[in-house]
């Protein structure tokens, strides 16, 4: 599945929307990725966590993993259908005073594990997972995201594999041409 075909199922859903909105980072954008608009249709869901995985076996030859583990609430059901492609355990964190907490699973010392999410823009869930696992002793192989819309900015120490990578305009509140043009500000993701 190339970038092209991901991005016509998330129009074709209505999972790609365009005005003016809040990101999870604080920063403003014309375009935002609404992933559960896209996650309704499990089939699709499914058909794009299939090609994640194919793309990253293909990536990554070594990629050997035991669990995947996904930041709530976006991830969740990424997490389990990668995890259901991979033929591995699920697991994920979650919200406990605005920071992901491991509060229903145990991860074992050495553990092996692909972290997964729908969208990342600046990468702090994905990061904060990381650092969740390695707190546990665990390890992380590999990032597997839908939409990397970073623009190659969120970095990580593990390799990153994304089926859409796209850099949509992103704005500074205090420097937000569409707020100058008074155009209602959306908080349409989880914050």
């Amino acid at each position: 599945m190339n970038q092209e075909d991901v991005l016509k199922l998330f129009e074709e859903t209505g999972a790609l929307l365009n005005g003016h909105f809040e990101l999870r980072s604080g920063l403003h954008s014309n375009r935002f990725f609404q992933c559960a608009l896209l996650l309704q249709y499990p089939r699709i869901a499914g058909q794009l966590c299939e090609a994640l995985v194919e793309k990253m076996k293909k990536e990554l030859a070594d990629l050997e993993v035991d669990t995947v583990i996904a930041p709530a609430m976006g991830g969740i059901t990424i997490g389990h259908d990668v995890a259901r492609a991979l033929g591995v355990r699920f697991i994920f964190v979650e919200k406990e005073n605005n920071q992901l907490k491991l509060r229903r699973f145990q991860i074992r010392p050495g553990e092996r594990f692909v972290v997964a999410e729908d969208v990342v823009t600046r990468g702090g869930r994905v990061q904060e997972t990381i650092d969740i696992v390695q707190a546990h002793k665990g390890e992380v192989k590999a990032i597997g995201i839908l939409v990397n819309r970073s623009g190659g900015k969120a970095g990580f120490s593990v390799p990153l594999v994304s089926l859409l990578d796209i850099e949509p305009v992103t704005y500074d509140p205090a420097d937000c041409p569409l707020c100058r043009e008074g155009l209602e500000l959306v908080h349409p993701g989880s914050k």
